[in-house]
C-alpha cells in the first residue's frame, strides 16, 4: 500500500470515538489464535490444526465495523526451538508485541499453566509496552471444579488489565472479549480499506491451505517438516484456475509416506485443498501437486530464505 493510499483511507470519515488499532494475539501452541481470529472474520485467513505450532508466520486479520477497525496480528505458539525454523517463528510472535496498541494473551484454560505460558509471561515483561487482556480460552473443556483454580493461576502469572473465559469455538463470550479489545484500543482513523479482510496474498492463502491438509492426513514428525511453495497460479479460461505445487520434505522416507502407496495420500490432500480453495476464489480449480526433498530444511537457513520464512530488516 502506498503512502497516498494510507493517507486516503486515513481521511475516509469515521463517527467520532472510531477505534482502531493493532491486537497482537499471543500464546503457546494450539491453544486457539488462529480458530479465534478466523471466527471473528467470519471467514478462514489462517490454517488451523489440532497439531501444535501449525501457523508459522505473522499474519493480519483486518475486522472493519462502523466504530471500530481491529487489525489482529495472528502470530506463531511461543515455544522452546529445536531447530531454525523454531527459532524463526519464536522471533516472529516476539517481533509483534512491542508495536501492538493491545497484546491478546490466548491460553488454554483447562489446563494449569505449562513453562511455555511462564516463558510468554516473562517476554512480555520484558517486551511489551500496551495494555494485556487475557482470554481464557477452551473453557468448553474445564470441569467446573477447576475454573477458579486454573483462572486464578493464569491471573497471576499474567496480571491482565482485563479478562474473559470463553470458547473461540464455541462462541461463550467470543463477542465480550471483542468488546473489551476494542474499549482498550485508542480512537483513531481506519488503516484499511473496509472490505479488506487480511495482508495475504491468494497465492500464499492456498499455499497455507494445501499445508493444512496435509497437517491434516499426516502423522508424526512428517507433516511438521512439509513447507508449500505455489510455483504457477493462474487463471486458465472464466472461472478454471490452474495452480502448481510443490510440497518440501526433509526426507526421503518422509517424501514415499506424503505419496502414499501408488499416490493416495498426495492425491487425498490435493483434493481436500482444491475443494478449500475453490471455496476461496469461488471458482473451479486445476490443483498439480509434487513432492520434493530438501534435507534438513528447517535446521538450514539459506533453505528458510529460499522457502520464504524471512524476517524484515
Amino acid at each position: 500500500m502506498t503512502e497516498h493510499e494510507i493517507e486516503a483511507i486515513a481521511l475516509e470519515e469515521v463517527p467520532p470515538g472510531h477505534r482502531s488499532g493493532f491486537v497482537a494475539v499471543i500464546g503457546r501452541p494450539n491453544v486457539g489464535k488462529s480458530t479465534l481470529i478466523n471466527a471473528y472474520l467470519g471467514q478462514k485467513i489462517a490454517i488451523v490444526s489440532p497439531k501444535p505450532q501449525t501457523t508459522r508466520g505473522r499474519l493480519l486479520g483486518i475486522l472493519t465495523r462502523s466504530d471500530a477497525q481491529v487489525i489482529f496480528v495472528d502470530t506463531p505458539g511461543i515455544h522452546m526451538p529445536r531447530h531454525k525454523l523454531g527459532e524463526y517463528m519464536v522471533e516472529t510472535a516476539r517481533r509483534a508485541i512491542p508495536d501492538a496498541d493491545v497484546i491478546l494473551v490466548l491460553v488454554d484454560v483447562s489446563v494449569m499453566p505449562t513453562a511455555e505460558d511462564e516463558q510468554i509471561a516473562a517476554l512480555l515483561t520484558q517486551e511489551r509496552h500496551g495494555p494485556v487482556i487475557l482470554g481464557l480460552n477452551k473453557a468448553d473443556l474445564l470441569p467446573p471444579p477447576n475454573v477458579v483454580p486454573h483462572s486464578e493461576s493464569y491471573l497471576r502469572l499474567f496480571q491482565p488489565v482485563a479478562w474473559m473465559l470463553i470458547s473461540a469455538t464455541r462462541g461463550d463470550n467470543r463477542d465480550k472479549l471483542l468488546d473489551l479489545l476494542i474499549a482498550h484500543l485508542p480512537e483513531g482513523p481506519r488503516y484499511y480499506p473496509p472490505d479488506q479482510v487480511t495482508d495475504q496474498n491468494i497465492r500464499d492463502i492456498a499455499a497455507e491451505l494445501i499445508r493444512e491438509q496435509a497437517l491434516a492426513l499426516l502423522r508424526e514428525e512428517v507433516p511438521h517438516s512439509v513447507a508449500v511453495q505455489v510455483e504457477e497460479f493462474k487463471e486458465r479460461k472464466p472461472r478454471l484456475t490452474y495452480i502448481s505445487a510443490t510440497l518440501y520434505v526433509e526426507k526421503e522416507s518422509q517424501k514415499a509416506i506424503l505419496i502414499g502407496a501408488g499416490g493416495a495420500t498426495l492425491r487425498a490432500i490435493g483434493a481436500a485443498a482444491r475443494r478449500e480453495i475453490e471455496a476461496l476464489l469461488d471458482s473451479r480449480v486445476y490443483l498439480e501437486l509434487w513432492v520434493k526433498v530438501r534435507k534438513n530444511w528447517r535446521k538450514n537457513e539459506s533453505e528458510l530464505r529460499r522457502l520464504g520464512y524471512v524476517l524484515p530488516e
